[in-house]
This record gives C-alpha cells, structure tokens and sequence, in this order.
C-alpha cells in the first residue's frame, strides 16, 4: 500500500508521517486491494478562525469508488484524527455493502427501517425543497469566502458516470458529500442525489421538456427495492 502525502502552504514533518504511518495500518483490515492512500494537509493562510485554519484530506484509491474523509482541527495531528476516525467508519459502510451483495444477508428497504419512526410532511414541492436547498448553500458559501471577495465562483469538472440511484447514494456516502452528480442508468438523465434526514434521500432529475407549469412527478421508493410509488 503506497502513501502520497502533499501539502500547501505548510510543510508535512516527519514526526506527522510516523504518526500516519503508525495508524494508517488500520485501513487493511477494513478494506482490501487498497492500491495508495492520499494525504493531503492544508493550511488556509487567511482564515479568520485558527482553530480551524488547517484541513487533512484522506482519500483511499482501490479497484472501487475512491473513499475520501476530510477534517479541520487547530494542528494537523487533531484534524487527522478526526478525518481519520470518519475514513473508518466509511471503509466500514463499504465492507458491510460487500458482504450485502455477496448474500449473507437481505438488505432492508429504506421505508422498511424508518417505518416506526414519525414522518414530518414539510408541505414542500421537489422544487421548493429545491430551490431552499440551493440558497442555503449559497449562503453558506458566501459566507465562508467574504473575507476574500464579495462573490467567488469555483468549478470543478468530473467525468460523467452512469448509474443507479442507490449506487449514487452509496458514492454519496463514501466520499462524505451532501450531495452527488451522476447520469441515471434508468432515464439517462443528469440527476442529483442529497441527504435529507436519516435513512432517507432525495433525487432531482433535470428533464429540459417539462416547464415550471406542469405536473412533477414522484417516485417514492426503498433503497434496493424494486418496487415504485408514484404520486403526481
């Protein structure tokens, strides 16, 4: 297993590479034809809080999807630890996916595992859920670059996948994202996968032939389940 380390605007020291190297170890018994690990530091030189200032990003490339975790911490030791600990607890998701797939044992639908618990109607249209979502991360945004421009667009550019929806979520998971971008295997249709509360998730499909005046459809389904609701 090769170990990457990079860092921008600080220097990684020995003394951080033999603490990784002393705990990284951990990642073979949870995850298998692991090909590098990644670790990247970064120190934000104009931050306004310091104890947040510094990040270390984990990413572990395999055969599968990358598994990537991210922390910010007042030293580097303390934000590895905490990237650290949720980088194992998503090598643990994936390894218990494996042993799904491979029968051990069914997996249970979403609807299945929530059904006791009490469902809040927020009353909301896909696209009111929507639109609230985009200015709340706008805000977000806005507010952690003021201190470097009033308005700051970044891009970044990914090869376009065909999927799933439930291998969306299982992406959307592993790499500890909000939300994941992808090409819907069923429709063709660029589509958005994002958390919404626990054990349950939402999908938004772009489809250029319908306008804000008709009907949106619903699907409402369980996570590996077949079986469609549609409302609308």
């Amino acid at each position: 297993m090769e170990l990457n380390y990079s860092g921008r605007n600080i220097t990684v020291s020995d003394r951080f590479r033999e603490y990784v190297d002393e705990k990284i170890t951990k990642v073979d018994q949870l995850a298998s034809k692991v090909q590098r690990i990644d670790v990247k530091v970064v120190q934000e030189t104009h931050a306004r809080n310091q104890s947040t200032a510094l990040s270390v990003e984990l990413t572990v490339v395999s055969k599968g999807p990358a598994i990537r975790a991210e922390a910010r911490g007042a030293d580097k030791f303390a934000a590895f630890d905490i990237a650290f600990a949720k980088l194992l607890e998503r090598l643990r998701k994936a390894r218990d996916k494996k042993k799904v797939h491979r029968g051990n044992h069914a997996p249970i639908a979403v609807h299945e595992a929530t059904s006791s618990l009490p469902v809040v109607q927020s009353g909301k249209s896909l696209v009111e859920e929507t639109l609230e979502a985009q200015a709340t991360a706008e805000a977000q945004a806005n507010e952690k670059e003021a201190e470097y421009s009033p308005v700051v667009i970044r891009r970044k550019v990914f090869p376009a996948e065909v999927m799933s929806v439930d291998d969306a979520v299982d992406r959307m998971e592993l790499v500890g994202h909000p939300f994941y971008l992808f090409i819907d295997e069923a429709s063709g249709a660029h589509s958005v996968v994002y958390g919404r509360t626990q054990y349950q998730y939402g999908v938004i499909t772009l489809d250029p032939s319908l306008s804000e005046s008709d009907e949106l459809p619903t699907e409402i389904r369980g996570y590996r389940d077949k079986a469609l609701a549609t409302e609308g």
